[in-house]
């Protein structure tokens, strides 16, 4: 994948008899639909966008209003501005915690087995979502939870290595994720987006979680930031709808 600041300057063409502005709203629009800038994926500050652009911040504000009125992007206060997904999302305020915290709580004994940890150059989707450069690595971490029930879980989760080298070394069958980013690696995770939806089990989610093809499995999505903004980790989730329930415990106000 292409750093924003590598091509998107010279996309612009002042000698057009286009509007600026509009020239940024189409170059943009092209890489949401795309999905160079996939769902969920998190645009640059306004001032850094504004300066590799080479345009003042009020030019990209009418760039950035226009997709935002399409349905395109949105901003969240205090986080940025954001390419939207395809799906209705209510928004769930509820404490940031992993499954094996989830479970250490409540005082389920869990087995981890580590199927797959290994540094790759990551889907452009995914190096887009964690703002990793072409050439880039990030550990992808395939694991599958299960209780003295069954397997319950199966999670693809994609971490940055250059934020956490070596990471590719621990051993993830008897560490947490989160707790090994912010213990061994002195990361502090501050926040997450996650959005849950059903999914029909393909043959691989099928085969680890004990399912006939095709059952209904709940699926969540989640990228993970640090306490500077920054995107830390990417996770695909299956989660055995049979075997386990996720509850949220919510206040009105």
């Amino acid at each position: 994948m292409a750093e924003q600041g590598d091509v998107i300057g010279s996309e612009i063409q002042r000698e057009l008899p286009v509007a600026i502005h509009a020239q940024i709203s189409d170059r943009f629009r092209s890489r949401i639909a795309s999905g160079e800038w996939p769902a969920n994926y998190r645009l640059k500050s306004e001032p850094d966008l504004a300066g590799e652009l080479g345009v003042s911040r009020g030019t990209l504000r009418r760039a950035l209003t226009t997709l935002i009125e399409e349905g395109l992007l949105k901003q969240v206060r205090g986080r940025g501005t954001f390419v939207t997904s395809t799906t209705i999302e209510p928004a769930i305020a509820q404490k940031l915690s992993t499954l094996t915290e989830d479970f250490a709580k409540q005082g389920i004994e869990t087995d981890t087995e580590v199927i797959e940890a290994v540094l790759i150059d990551p889907p452009r989707p995914i190096a887009a979502l964690l703002d990793v450069a072409r050439g880039g690595a990030v550990l992808k971490l395939v694991r599958r939870r299960s209780t003295a029930e069954g397997p319950v879980a199966l999670l693809y989760n994609y971490v940055r290595a250059d934020l956490a080298p070596g990471i590719e070394g621990v051993d993830f069958a008897t560490t947490s994720l989160f707790g090994t980013l912010e213990r061994q690696f002195g990361l502090k995770i501050a926040s997450a987006r996650r959005t849950f939806s059903a999914r029909a089990a393909d043959g691989i989610v099928a085969r680890y979680l004990d399912l006939a093809e095709s059952s209904p499995v709940q699926y969540l999505e989640q990228v993970t930031y640090l306490a500077d903004g920054r995107p830390i980790e990417y996770s695909d989730v299956w989660i055995h709808s049979g075997r386990l329930r996720v509850t949220s415990m919510l206040s009105r106000r």
